[in-house]
């Protein structure tokens, strides 16, 4: 099954391998913010975290997020 999304582009597919990868990018990464947040590891673990995250996901995106400063 193919996700169609909507863009300011037009219409892009997505397989649902690539939505499953986008979907446990984006939960693991709000688990890691969630850690930050508690004290529980600092924003360079975090960013160190991000980069084999997304190595590991390739999330489409992902990516547009990922550069975003936590604070």
């Amino acid at each position: 099954m193919n996700v169609m999304l909507l863009t300011d582009l037009g219409v892009a597919m997505m397989s649902e391998e690539q939505l499953q990868n986008e979907m446990l990018y984006q939960t693991t990464m709000s688990l890691a913010r969630t850690m930050i947040e508690e004290g529980m590891i600092s924003e360079e673990d975090y960013h160190e975290f991000d980069t084999i995250m997304l190595e590991k996901y390739h999330p489409v995106f992902g990516t547009l997020f990922s550069d975003i400063s936590l604070n």
